[in-house]
């Protein structure tokens, strides 16, 4: 109901999105747990002589003096709370540092019905002389405590050398059940609208047992 100025990314890791919506003329505020990635995006904004407040912080716990007129949190951030209780939790705080009428975008994926708890996403990528080797794997999968371990291994590979590494790390699992009743948990936010990661404004989801990859619009009451 307002025209859309200052933006506020939970999660914002290196601030790939932080730096782009910059770029386009938004007042940005990012938080994220870790400090080297919030330096790193720091060092992006320089390059591009661009500014943003970038704050150390846990996305179940923050608060802001000034409201912001939108928050987004898009690449399956959220799922790294690991609990219900930090879910909703987290939903709270933002919708506290929303102004009335504000959207959250959400983006996660869900798991469909009767889709698989295992696979492997892989993609390779070129830059002049250098290549990278990404694999995404699901090692482990609780459906019961809806949590799954996760490993992502990258290569990249220069004419001078080749660098190997790997992280490990949980995601909490949903389906549209468990989103739904989620939501119902947080009233100060009414769902929208439902759309999948190809965000065709004009091609809102259901969301039903069939939707994965969701994004979710978020209002603040």
């Amino acid at each position: 109901p307002y025209k859309v100025k200052r933006l506020f990314e939970p999660g914002c890791g290196t601030g790939r999105l932080v730096v782009e919506m910059a770029e386009r003329g938004f007042r940005l505020t990012g938080l994220d747990l870790s400090q080297p990635m919030l330096d790193y995006c720091k060092g992006r904004l320089e390059k591009k002589g661009l500014k943003a407040s970038l704050v150390l912080g846990d996305m179940t716990q923050f608060s802001f003096a000034k409201p912001f007129d939108a928050a987004f949190n898009t690449l399956n951030t959220f799922r790294h709370l690991l609990t219900e209780e930090d879910a909703v939790a987290h939903l709270k705080c933002v919708a506290a540092a929303l102004r009335p009428g504000g959207i959250y975008i959400l983006g996660l994926h869900l798991l469909p019905t009767g889709g698989e708890y295992y696979g492997t996403e892989r993609w390779k990528a070129k830059d002049g002389k250098n290549q990278i080797g990404y694999a995404l794997t699901v090692i482990d999968s609780k459906p019961r405590e809806r949590v799954e371990e996760l490993r992502i291994t990258m290569t990249i590979k220069s004419p001078s050398k080749t660098i190997r590494v790997s992280n490990q790390f949980a995601l909490r699992l949903y389906n549209a059940r468990n989103i739904k009743k989620l939501f119902a948990q947080v009233p100060e936010f009414q769902l929208r609208d439902v759309y999948d990661f190809w965000y065709e404004i004009d091609e809102p989801q259901k969301l039903n047992g069939e939707i994965a990859d969701s994004v979710f619009i978020l209002q603040k009451q």
